[in-house]
């Protein structure tokens, strides 16, 4: 990104800052936090969310590992700003401003790294090195957990309500998304679609692994697959 677009989207998120303290915590924000628990956030994790905006998801995280500890960074200074102030009571939770082409913590290394619908927001040839970034402090069990619009609601927003996007809204393609995602040493292990606001499944979910190698393969118990066979021919009629 050119730095007369970098100051442009950045002087957008600093005057978003306003209109997100004012939204507050919603459907979005607590799927999010249901999803990534889901996706096996621990008490004594520590994690990593890439634009943070004001610190909504950020505390809703903070809260579920009170072993662990949350550091939230965002392009917008007065978005950090703001939430420095909103959260500073949660003493294991940090901000920083930060658009990740500069972030270098060193040795550090976190479980999770949570994206809640930032990528569609970053120009799509900025994401592989954004995610060799997530690499370099990734260890072999980290997860990296995406959140984006579903790409057919978001390019009807484009063509129907563009008005309410912001200064980058773009479809990303899922595909290249996993792709980028496998060349930073991820896999991926679950993605959905669904709705939040609207019945047309307006938003996805990922949730990626690293890559290493099996240990061992673990065969399931004969119980375990008997039930799950029985439980799929009492759903459909099979059982004679």
């Amino acid at each position: 990104m050119n730095p007369e677009d970098e100051d442009k989207v950045v002087s957008f998120y600093d005057q978003f800052a306003d209109k997100q303290e004012k939204t507050g915590i919603n459907s979005r924000h607590l799927s999010i936090l249901d999803k990534v628990m889901g996706a096996g956030l621990r008490p004594d994790h520590h994690v990593l969310e890439v634009g943070c905006g004001i610190g909504t998801v950020s505390s809703l995280l903070a809260r579920q590992v009170p072993k662990g500890k949350v550091l939230a960074v965002d392009i917008s200074p007065e978005s950090i700003s703001k939430a420095k102030k909103i959260w500073k009571s949660q003493e294991n939770l940090s901000f920083e401003v930060s658009d990740m082409s500069d972030f270098d913590k060193g040795d550090q290394q976190f479980d999770f790294f949570v994206f809640p619908d930032v990528l569609e927001h970053i120009p799509v040839d900025q994401h592989q090195a954004l995610f060799q970034k997530v690499q370099k402090h990734a260890h072999q069990d980290s997860v990296v957990f995406v959140h984006i619009p579903a790409p057919r609601y978001l390019q009807w927003m484009i063509d129907h309500e563009p008005e309410k996007l912001q200064v980058i809204d773009q479809p990303l393609d899922s595909g290249e998304l996993i792709k980028s995602l496998n060349n930073a040493g991820f896999y991926l292990e679950k993605m959905e679609t669904y709705s939040v606001f609207f019945a047309e499944k307006d938003y996805q979910y990922f949730v990626f692994r690293s890559s290493k190698p099996l240990g061992k393969s673990t065969p399931l118990s004969k119980w375990d697959i008997l039930k799950e066979r029985i439980r799929i021919r009492l759903k459909y009629g099979l059982i004679n």
